[in-house]
């Protein structure tokens, strides 16, 4: 099933126009405790919604678990839930991750819609079919490849987030810009991340979105071309990880942009990335992001999380870099001494 993804001013009608063209017998939202009360009253549906059973979840990434997806498999058993039956995630990457994995695993899986209400799942984790939970203190480390049905995107909801959560989204969009070429990436880090107008705004999600789309589209299961979408992830999940064991947790986007200032040192040290492409870009990660207060005794317990990256080959390490903006190299393996350099890097900016 190809997934659609709708770009709109009107995130209501769309859903009620998926709604009425399909042949489900019940519809279930899935709300994280934040969206069920800012963002759930802003969809103002036909009857097949207004009589959904709604199920909440506790938010944050921290309840990304087995537990979490335990309880909203027990609500849809519980509450007639079947093969035919539909889940409305409504909510940001934390929601729509579980909620799509919840869903392609219950009764072997039902249909699921992702409304994303955050930057970062409007960008990244609503779009290209990857669903999953953390578990045993990893990221993302249960999960299936599963298109939603729809994904609807209306940038009203982003009125409702803070600068941080704006800023953890665009971190997406930027590693896109990267990936994608010269003029996307001038744009981005060019962007007033303060202060953003969301007219402009709109016009970047969709370039964004489509830039995931293409490299999904090409290789859906990630055997090859779609490894390009985890530039900054495999130091990034690494700080997010290591956050999340020493209790002092970061948002998704800001593991991402000081992901993406190491393997843009390693890029720049392992494919000769251009070095005011590569200054210019930490520049701005600096300036919107600050960095995580690491030292030299946290290097080996990141390192090993590195290790666990699902990239990985064996005992390979296994990084996307760039030899330009556009020019992107996957499958690149790179020596633990050049690591722990790009983390003296990452310490020094």
């Amino acid at each position: 099933m190809e997934q659609k993804v709708i770009i709109t001013n009107n995130a209501t009608e769309e859903l009620e126009n998926i709604i009425s063209e399909s042949k489900n017998d019940k519809f279930f939202i899935l709300t994280d405790s934040n969206t069920n009360k800012n963002c759930l009253n802003m969809l103002h549906c036909s009857e097949p919604i207004a009589n959904a059973h709604i199920i909440t979840i506790k938010a944050d990434d921290t309840n990304k678990n087995i537990e979490s997806t335990a309880h909203v498999w027990k609500e849809l058993s519980d509450n007639g839930c079947t093969r035919h039956s539909c889940l409305i995630n409504i909510g940001g990457g934390m929601v729509t991750d579980l909620g799509g994995f919840a869903a392609s695993t219950f009764k072997r899986g039902i249909d699921f819609i992702n409304i994303p209400t955050t930057l970062l799942s409007m960008v990244d984790a609503s779009v290209g079919g990857k669903t999953g939970i953390n578990f045993n203190g990893l990221k993302n480390e249960i999960g299936v490849f599963n298109d939603a049905k729809a994904v609807i995107i209306d940038t009203a909801f982003l009125k409702t987030l803070d600068q941080h959560n704006i800023c953890s989204g665009y971190a997406e969009m930027l590693k896109h810009s990267l990936l994608k070429d010269y003029k996307m990436w001038v744009q981005h880090i060019n962007f007033n991340l303060y202060s953003p107008d969301f007219d402009p705004l709109l016009n970047m999600i969709k370039e964004s979105v489509e830039v995931k789309e293409r490299i999904v589209s090409e290789d859906p299961h990630e055997s090859g071309i779609r490894k390009a979408l985890n530039l900054g992830h495999t130091a990034g999940h690494a700080f997010e990880s290591y956050a999340m064991h020493t209790n002092r947790p970061i948002l998704h986007g800001y593991a991402v942009a000081y992901g993406i200032i190491c393997e843009l040192y390693l890029s720049h040290a392992l494919q000769g990335l251009p070095l005011d492409k590569m200054r210019q870009t930490v520049n701005f990660i600096k300036e919107n992001y600050g960095r995580m207060n690491i030292t030299c005794d946290d290097y080996e317990s990141l390192y090993s999380l590195m290790k666990h990256d699902k990239k990985n080959t064996g005992n390979e390490i296994n990084f996307t870099l760039l030899k330009d903006v556009g020019d992107i190299k996957i499958n690149q393996t790179v020596s633990k001494e050049l690591i722990l350099e790009s983390l003296d890097f990452y310490r020094e900016i």
